[in-house]
């Protein structure tokens, strides 16, 4: 079988609280960061929210685009790691019913706890996220598929893999394998943390060679150390072929061949962010994977996302991605009609 994508990435198991600022602080998290927490810490965490009603989901970064790429109808394999225990029976049988292909799906799992991320969500619709590992932490190259990378379109690497050696490593091997036989190349700046702290990883997944590069506007200021757009959309054109650089409410850019292309946003009341830049790069990796212009690509991405930050959770039901890949689909139509 044939893979639109092909990704590697945490695999993670989001739980999602709703949570006042004054509780936020009390618990000592980063606001809109992400911060990489150890089983003590997490235990810490739980007890400030041991009253707080929460949502379990399937997550991590990668993960989350994936299911949403497979959702519209693309071919999709995740390369990840969880451990034997009930949480990684849990990430490995979402994947499945989303009809992902999985490594998880050929090994035993080793023993540990597969990983976790704490997503607190305050009214502003901030997300604030305190992830612990665990068995992801060790990912390493023996999670690649070499024979099914070669057969993708495209490959993905999630950036918080730079926060792990081996998981860094793996990515970057998988990268070349998938240069080797002509695969697109694609990966995201996932957190200002990220930038901040492991550059080196970053650097080693972005190369010189990328075809398609995701990030928001704050991670685009850190990671070009400017806040001059200019400055940072000629920055940027230079790391990849294409590159895409959304502003929230007020949509997105795309960077390509000197141009930049400003595709808008639908208005829409944010109460939760987690999981609008993954889900912006499964929709649009859909679109680019069957035949879709850019611009088109962004617009489907831009229409995702504003519907995954309007409600709460990582994740969008089969029925919405059903109304907006039709709605891509009539848009699509007028478009080509006006332009005929």
């Amino acid at each position: 079988m044939t893979y639109h994508l092909y990704a590697i990435g945490n695999a993670l198991v989001d739980t999602e609280y709703e949570v006042s600022d004054a509780q936020l602080e009390a618990a000592g998290v980063a606001k809109r960061h992400m911060t990489l927490i150890d089983a003590p810490r997490r235990t810490e965490l739980l007890k400030h929210v041991q009253t707080v009603k929460s949502h379990r989901t399937g997550g991590g970064s990668a993960g989350n685009t994936v299911v949403a790429l497979a959702q519209l109808g693309g071919r999709a394999f995740y390369s990840c790691r969880v451990a034997d225990d009930e949480l990684g029976d849990f990430y490995t049988k979402d994947l499945t019913a989303h009809g992902v292909a999985t490594n998880l799906t050929h090994t035993k799992p080793p023993e540990g706890q597969t990983g976790i991320c704490m997503v607190m969500v305050t009214p502003d619709a901030e997300r604030s996220m305190s992830t612990f590992l665990g068995a992801t932490a060790d990912i390493d190259e023996t999670a690649l598929h070499p024979h099914d990378i070669v057969k993708a379109r495209v490959y993905y690497m999630e950036g918080y893999l730079a926060a792990s050696p081996t998981g860094s490593a793996a990515a970057v091997k998988g990268r070349a394998i998938a240069k080797q036989a002509g695969v697109k190349l694609a990966t995201t700046l996932s957190d200002m943390s990220m930038i901040n702290f492991c550059r080196p990883g970053l650097d080693a997944m972005v190369g010189d060679d990328l075809d398609f590069l995701f990030c928001n506007e704050e991670e685009a200021q850190v990671w070009c150390g400017s806040q001059d757009m200019a400055q940072i959309t000629q920055q940027l054109a230079a790391q990849a072929k294409t590159v895409c650089l959304t502003r929230s409410a007020k949509g997105c850019l795309v960077i390509e061949n000197g141009q930049v292309t400003e595709v808008p946003a639908t208005r829409v009341k944010a109460i939760d962010t987690n999981g609008a830049g993954d889900m912006f790069a499964g929709a649009f990796l859909y679109a680019v994977t069957h035949g879709h212009s850019h611009a088109q690509a962004a617009w489907l991405a831009n229409q995702a996302a504003g519907r995954v930050v309007s409600q709460y959770g990582n994740r969008l039901s089969q029925d919405v991605m059903d109304s907006l890949k039709a709605d891509f689909a009539r848009h699509h139509a007028v478009a080509m009609l006006v332009s005929g």
